[in-house]
């Protein structure tokens, strides 16, 4: 049952065919067929190697739709700083206290962030946190004594980015209930930042491919002539 399934959402769309990226979305949203609401994906092949610190692409973008899923944010912050974590909604706000549950394995976030003072005592959770790609980090605005804008802007839907081994950034951007032109913003601000990302050390072709798809469809290649804004 499952292989005529996969079959049957596979029709249409042509596998060696890049499609304009409104094209592409209509085709992925149609083929979101599953009983829940599917996460729109990107996936972006760059011309990197992550090896090379200088080709390191990292960020976050702000999707201006949202992303559609519900994150759960932690803080680390002590006195004034915690009570205005908990006024701007975080879900968990602890210092030494939330150390020890974190440090136990227990992490009830999807997204970690920290005032700078914290960071002695959460660099400490570089084993726990590091690897789930959580660690707070500056340069993507989780280490702030903004705390108000960074807990809105990740309950709003800000999305992280990190290239991974093989050159390849990906995200969720939104979900099948999205209408196309929200999905379509969605994706350009993506594409948007990860540009704006772009390394010293890149070298040639920056973007090489990129294919949007949701949670159980397939894979639709976009024509990433169509992904640069139009110049004013």
């Amino acid at each position: 049952m499952a292989g005529k399934r996969t079959e049957s959402i596979k029709q249409g769309v042509d596998p060696a065919k890049a499609y304009s990226l409104p094209e592409a979305i209509k085709l992925v949203k149609e083929r979101a067929k599953a009983k829940f609401d599917e996460t729109i994906e990107v996936a972006m092949n760059l011309g990197v190697d992550p090896k090379h610190a200088d080709q390191m692409v990292r960020g976050v973008c702000n999707l201006p739709n949202g992303s559609g899923r519900t994150v759960r944010v932690g803080v680390f912050a002590r006195g004034a700083k915690a009570e205005e974590a908990k006024a701007a909604g975080a879900d968990v706000v602890g210092a030494e206290d939330l150390f020890e549950i974190v440090n136990g394995g227990k992490i009830d976030f999807d997204r970690c962030i920290a005032t700078p003072d914290m960071m002695p005592l959460v660099g400490r959770l570089g084993k726990v946190l590091g690897p789930r790609g959580m660690m707070p980090n500056p340069k993507v605005g989780t280490v702030t004594m903004d705390i108000t804008n960074a807990v809105k802007a990740s309950k709003g839907g800000s999305v992280e980015f990190r290239v991974e081994k093989a050159g390849i950034v990906q995200a969720g951007v939104g979900k099948a209930s999205f209408g196309e032109e929200q999905l379509v913003q969605n994706i350009m601000a993506f594409v948007d930042a990860v540009n704006k990302a772009k390394p010293a050390g890149a070298k040639g072709t920056y973007i090489n491919r990129v294919s949007v798809s949701s949670t159980m469809g397939p894979g639709v290649k976009v024509d990433t002539a169509t992904l640069s804004a139009p110049k004013a």
